[in-house]
């Protein structure tokens, strides 16, 4: 199954998505976005994959999607749906676009759009939210772009350098 917008298609993890996934979780520019702080082997996230393929957003409680371009079928990053828990009709998302030539064209909020029409219809979720730190203002206008409503913060949420951070929580509530 794929999601398809005008300029990118969100598709399910294959097996020949090893590499490009190596080399997002292991780009240091990007790693307080997931709060990682080592790099990933390849057989840790051959193995995170392998678990992926044979399993649905109902047994894993989570849901990674890549984001391609619909040209020429590259990877362009991942959108994920996170703590699903379908009791209470909730999801978090998180989104990246990995190389940083390919951020600010609008191919992330072609496909967040994607992702809150196909959560809300097919998985019939009422709530999503996102996690995003404070200075992360890219990251912010894509969330409030499609609605999303400022909820929280947690007050020195992430230390990173020397410095805390506070973590702000966005909401969108099916209406």
């Amino acid at each position: 199954m794929k999601l398809t917008g005008p300029h990118i298609y969100l598709r399910a993890l294959e097996p020949e998505d090893l590499d490009f996934l190596y080399t997002t979780e292991n780009n240091p520019d990007i790693w307080h976005l997931s709060h990682t702080q080592t790099p990933f082997s390849r057989f840790a996230l051959k193995n995170y994959l392998e678990a992926s393929l044979s399993g649905d957003i109902y047994t894993l409680r989570e849901l990674r999607l890549v984001i391609c371009r619909n040209e020429d079928n590259q990877p362009l990053g991942f959108i994920d749906l996170f703590d699903f828990d379908p009791k209470n009709k909730r999801a978090g998302v998180a989104i990246v676009i990995e190389n940083k030539e390919n951020r600010g064209k609008g191919l992330g909020s072609e496909a967040l759009s994607l992702l809150i029409d196909y959560a809300f219809s097919v998985l019939e979720l009422h709530q999503l939210y996102a996690n995003i730190l404070s200075d992360n203002q890219e990251s912010m206008g894509l969330f409030q772009k499609h609605h999303f409503k400022q909820v929280g913060v947690k007050r020195d949420w992430h230390y990173e350098k020397g410095h805390f951070k506070d973590e702000i929580l966005f909401q969108l509530i099916k209406e």
